[in-house]
């Protein structure tokens, strides 16, 4: 698969779950920047001893994400962030864009799908005292986006996260990407819900977190490297007063 350019001497591959293919960096709707594949992963259940998969989940991350991350989150391992639920809310609350595609391995009604998903977020929301009129029209347009909409295998559902808490929502019968939204809804708890149902501490999709905090460890340290090899050779420049040569990794 292709990789793309996520910083200077930073790049990501693309990634393939089941049948579905997530490629390394993407244009979603709603916004004018490109994003990187952060993690991917699959939705499923356990029924009846066999495990069933529903959806092949991939997160993108813009690029500004591993610099907001870096600070607190460098020369972590895998395992590390794997563990830490604060980890995957700083991801879901940062300020930067996010982007959330959601390819169907079964069938499965729009309706079905808004249900789930706000039904969750509404019990959530009570239970902490954060519901109000705002949140329930939220709710009410996201159902009403979905209400006529079915999607057959290899169908994705499509989410923007956008500044100030906007979510952009966007639907795709195969794996291309549209050029416009479907909707934007301006409310900030539904924004960060969709994303935390999937990678939050109660995420319906571990291998997604999991591949996410494996990928990010590895952007984080290989960045911090870098600059470790820059800042030596600068060093090194300023005192013998020559001129560096340009690092290549």
């Amino acid at each position: 698969m292709a990789s793309a350019a996520v910083a200077p001497h930073l790049s990501v591959t693309g990634l393939q779950i089941e049948s579905v293919e997530f490629p390394a960096s993407v244009k979603p709707p709603a916004t004018s920047k490109t994003f990187f594949l952060g993690g991917s992963g699959v939705r499923g259940l356990e029924i009846q001893g066999k495990f069933v998969k529903f959806t092949a989940i991939g997160v993108y991350l813009e690029n500004d994400a591993l610099q907001h991350l870096s600070d607190k989150w460098k020369c972590k391992s895998a395992g590390d962030l794997t563990e830490s639920d604060e980890f995957y809310r700083d991801i879901v609350a940062g300020p930067f864009e996010k982007f959330t595609r959601v390819t169907m391995i079964l069938p499965l009604t729009g309706a079905q799908y808004s249900e789930k998903v706000t039904e969750n977020c509404v019990a959530y929301w009570k239970s902490v005292g954060t519901y109000t009129d705002a949140e329930a029209k939220a709710v009410e347009k996201f159902i009403e986006v979905f209400k006529e909409e079915t999607f057959p295998p290899g169908a994705s559902i499509l989410f923007t996260q956008l500044p100030k808490g906007s979510l952009a929502v966007s639907f795709s019968k195969d794996s291309t990407i549209p050029e416009t939204e479907k909707i934007v809804i301006e409310n900030k708890q539904l924004s960060e819900a969709v994303l935390e149902s999937i990678i939050g501490k109660h995420g319906v999709s571990p291998q997604a977190k999991q591949s996410l905090a494996a990928r990010i460890a590895l952007l984080l340290n290989a960045e911090e490297e870098t600059k470790g090899k820059e800042e030596a050779v600068a060093s090194k420049t300023v005192a013998n007063g020559t001129v560096a040569e340009p690092i290549s990794t």
